[in-house]
């Protein structure tokens, strides 16, 4: 199985390179409005129509395929908007941008680019950086005006899960449940913290100048992305980790479809609605998935329906009790909604992973039985 990573640091660019820049993000949008005028969507498709016409650019031939492919990633993105929204935007590339599969190099502890023929652009990267890529194949380099990111991809074999970890993910914390019925809870009300302090601060700007609120805006959007990135980093390593000393796959929901619920006109406050579509579930779904393939950890996704309404122990309905408690009329048992749901998660991988056995994939098993409540 092959594992991918990337590592980003911030860099100066030179005047060369935000013009490369600059050549590359007109190459996309020239790719994207050929597409939109084609009804092109494919790769190949594209690359038929586009690539000779971008020899128009005065750039290296290299940056042709990355450019279409980019282009074909944007008009993908945008036909899957048309069946949510069909009167929306057209795209449009706006921010300096450079992706390179095939002409890039790495030497002495820099990234070479070449911007004409024999001509090239050398950005040094970071000690982090030169650690995290050594021993590994480096796959492609992005650019921003800002910042550059290398990724890179090894080869893991995947290891055969001795037990599973159940994990439910709640707005203000993450529950997880394993195979030896040990329960841990990870406090993510920091977070929530972080977003409506930064929502009060740009709700309180009253001046009517544009610039100044793009700056205002873009200010605290760095400060909540970089907080709360660095809990959800710190919460993802610490899951990973523990599935793989004990070597267990890990077992998440697969959440879709959540923010319909939170949309204007639903009779919900304002507040509400910001606080839960502002929830970064799907942030640390994709954090525990690519750090969970690096090490060989299989993840196991199931359908999120009934894990928080049904009994994990007998299967029968469960009753809103408060402080987040619920209670079964079957069992005569107050549990934890949160701990309840995690163990259904964990019953429900069970019935896919490698290791479950029948005794572990049904309601009423001795796992259940077991369980620390």
């Amino acid at each position: 199985m092959r594992a991918f990573k990337a590592v980003k640091q911030i860099y100066t660019p030179p005047l060369e390179s935000l013009i490369l820049l600059d050549q590359f993000r007109r190459m996309v949008n020239y790719c994207v409005r050929i597409g939109l005028a084609e009804n092109i969507t494919s790769m190949k498709a594209l690359s038929k129509k586009a690539y000779h016409e971008l020899a128009g650019y005065d750039t290296p031939t290299y940056y042709r395929l990355t450019a279409i492919s980019k282009a074909a990633g944007i008009l993908g993105n945008y036909r899957r908007m048309l069946m949510k929204q069909p009167k929306a935007k057209k795209p449009y590339a706006r921010k300096l941008m450079l992706t390179d599969c095939y002409s890039f190099k790495i030497t002495n502890g820099e990234i070479r680019l070449p911007i004409k023929a024999r001509e090239y652009v050398y950005i040094p990267l970071n000690a982090y950086a030169l650690r995290s890529i050594e021993g590994h194949t480096i796959r492609s380099v992005s650019l921003t005006a800002c910042t550059v990111s290398v990724a890179f991809s090894k080869e893991v074999a995947e290891i055969k899960p001795q037990g599973l970890i159940g994990v439910d993910r709640n707005l203000d914390n993450v529950t997880i449940v394993n195979s030896d019925g040990n329960v841990r809870r990870y406090d993510l009300s920091r977070p929530t913290e972080i977003k409506e302090n930064c929502r009060e601060a740009k709700r309180g700007f009253r001046r009517n100048d544009y610039r100044i609120r793009k700056q205002l805006y873009s200010k605290y959007g760095r400060i909540q992305k970089n907080k709360v990135n660095w809990i959800l980093h710190n919460t993802s390593s610490s899951i990973v980790k523990q599935a793989k000393e004990k070597r267990f796959g890990i077992a998440m929901e697969d959440i879709k479809g959540i923010r319909r619920l939170y949309r204007r006109g639903n009779w919900q406050g304002g507040n509400y609605r910001a606080k839960m579509n502002s929830w970064s579930f799907a942030k640390l779904q994709r954090q525990v998935e690519y750090k969970a393939r690096w090490e060989g950890i299989p993840i196991f996704y199931i359908h999120p329906s009934k894990t928080s309404s049904t009994c994990a122990i007998c299967g029968s309905p469960i009753t809103e009790c408060v402080g987040r408690k619920v209670y079964c009329p079957h069992c005569n048992k107050l549990v934890d909604r949160d701990e309840n749901a995690a163990m259904n998660i964990l019953n429900a991988g069970l019935r896919f992973s490698l290791k479950g056995v029948a005794c572990e994939a049904v309601k009423g098993s001795l796992l259940n039985m077991n369980a620390q409540w």
